[in-house]
């Protein structure tokens, strides 16, 4: 028997190829995704899982009281020596494991007490449309003397993003917010750190607005999720420090990727002074989104000064117009968005009354102010002038050596 192997050249030539083939290979390729998929998220959780037992032990066995302040230091180096190519082994990140399982003790032990329901609720405030699957798995595969418990939710975050939040947060309601905003919209550790440096812990969901009386109950949490109580326009420049709102769109818009960064995932930007007309009069709005996830258009009205109670008519006016000239029928009621540079929430809320479209009122800081240079003929001016103090300076130094 001939055992020797088949040399030859494969060509797509060779085999007739329809549509039956076709969809079998894009069939093929979308199951290996998917296992691509689960490979990883299975060995994040398990690398997970190891850090948070050996940070349970260094804790548990009161490691430093027990062989010397140097243990951590030891463990590092034995680890490193039997797992030579394996990362994530050095003292910072041993200390970092230690610290992640102490900082969430505490709120586990609560957990515990009311048999799981802490991390579920905070997961569900903090994320919006994790889902339930996330939700129901919270409480998790092993329980230690402690009674601290792994929920099954962290292994949906990457140990980078971990570390950045147990280090940056000072509650563990806050650490949970930012777990669930990182589930729910894939948020890169970049662009969790923008989240955290924005504080947008305290300032979502705080929005001055009349969502509650006018929006359905789960439309009204949703959007207050989305929209902030305030906007860091710090990527914004602007010529002078006294600038009215065009001038203040022109800086917005130049920078439109990180004007929409700033807002929040799920916006997208339909467009500058779009016109409507109405009555036969053209009218312009400022800023116009769509939100996906609400499924809404939203209106951004912007007003380089303190908030005043007639703005609240105008940006009701045009929410009003386009409900009645771009929304479609299948689609959720248009939002309203004031964003000022200050207010008072008592003028806010009385002008709010008798208006019945959804609508909040934010604010902005951190515009910047350009650094001026001086024209030809200041610069002409400031070295004539030099010029003059110089020679009155050695007119002076030769009549004090007469």
């Amino acid at each position: 028997m001939n055992n020797q192997p088949i040399n030859l050249s494969v060509h797509s030539h060779d085999v007739q190829l329809d549509v039956d083939y076709v969809n079998w290979i894009a069939e093929i390729k979308h199951r290996y995704r998917a296992a691509q998929v689960k490979a990883s998220v299975r060995v994040n959780s398990e690398k997970l899982l190891f850090n948070w037992e050996l940070g349970r032990d260094l804790v548990q066995k009161k490691a430093e009281e027990r062989w010397g302040a140097g243990v951590v230091e030891q463990v590092s180096l034995d680890l490193k020596r039997e797992f030579l190519d394996a990362e994530g082994f050095s003292v910072t990140n041993l200390r970092y494991m230690k610290q992640w399982y102490l900082f969430y003790t505490e709120g586990f032990t609560k957990l515990h007490q009311l048999g799981g329901e802490l991390v579920s609720t905070k997961l569900h405030q903090s994320g919006g449309e994790i889902g339930n699957v996330i939700l129901q798995q919270t409480i998790a595969e092993k329980t230690h003397q402690l009674g601290a418990e792994f929920p099954s939710a962290f292994a949906c975050v990457p140990w980078r993003h971990h570390v950045e939040i147990i280090s940056k947060c000072k509650s563990i309601d806050e650490a949970l917010f930012y777990i669930g905003k990182t589930i729910e919209q894939g948020l890169s550790r970049a662009a969790l750190l923008n989240c955290i440096k924005a504080n947008l812990y305290e300032h979502q969901g705080k929005i001055v607005n009349n969502f509650t009386e006018h929006l359905p109950a789960l439309q009204s949490q949703l959007v207050q999720e989305v929209l902030k109580e305030n906007y860091d326009f710090g990527f914004a420049t602007v010529g002078h420090e006294i600038y009215d709102e065009c001038e203040l769109e022109d800086a917005l818009t130049k920078s439109i990727t990180d004007l929409l960064l700033e807002l929040g995932s799920g916006f997208a930007f339909v467009g500058r002074k779009k016109e409507l007309i109405v009555g036969g009069k053209s009218r312009k709005i400022d800023l116009l989104f769509y939100h996906i996830r609400l499924r809404c258009y939203v209106v951004c009205e912007l007003k380089a000064r303190e908030f005043e109670p007639e703005f609240a008519g105008k940006l009701n006016f045009y929410v009003n117009a386009v409900d009645e000239l771009l929304k479609h029928d299948d689609e959720n009621p248009t939002i309203g968005l004031l964003i000022c540079s200050d207010m008072n929430k008592a003028d806010v809320q009385w002008s709010f009354k008798g208006i019945s479209t959804p609508m909040g009122v934010a604010t902005y800081n951190n515009v910047r102010i350009q650094d001026v240079l001086p024209t030809q003929e200041q610069l002409k001016e400031r070295m004539e002038l030099l010029q003059k103090e110089l020679r009155e300076t050695k007119r002076l130094m030769n009549k004090c050596t007469e």
